[in-house]
């Protein structure tokens, strides 16, 4: 199956925590950093996943928002540092790629925050994804 999502980063099940109808799922990525997808309990179920199941994390650009540094009082916790390789740009929004350990991310940013934050190739970053935006497929 082909997908329209561009970062799509591969890793292992390293712990799942169910609740009542959502679980939250920590994934190692290959890169070796970890990763906490929130997903319904029935997904959990369907997909088999426990830890050590093979997965692969999906995240939309557009739910990838950038900071160039380590960030505070946020409850986001997925955060993953980062180096800018590329900055395409065009009218109002911008495509920035992100080399992490492992992979690459995708970020869609308006135009005004790429000026802002002053990036450009070799710009360090932090990417940060809520748990929420973070879908999972088995492997």
């Amino acid at each position: 199956m082909s997908l329209s999502i561009r970062n799509q980063i591969p890793g292992t099940v390293v712990s799942v925590t169910p609740g009542e109808v959502m679980a939250t799922v920590r994934v190692r990525l290959d890169g070796g950093q970890e990763i906490t997808a929130a997903i319904t309990l029935e997904a959990v179920k369907e997909l088999g996943l426990a830890p050590g199941s093979s997965v692969r994390t999906l995240i939309k650009s557009t739910e990838v928002a950038l900071a160039t540094g380590a960030v505070q009082g946020l409850s986001i916790r997925n955060r993953i540092p980062g180096t800018v390789t590329e900055v395409t740009t065009g009218g109002a929004m911008a495509g920035v790629k992100v080399t992490v350990a492992g992979g690459e991310l995708t970020s869609a940013i308006t135009m005004d925050a790429v000026t802002d934050l002053g990036l450009t190739a070799g710009s360090p970053v932090v990417a940060l994804i809520k748990s929420t935006e973070v879908a999972l497929a088995s492997v």
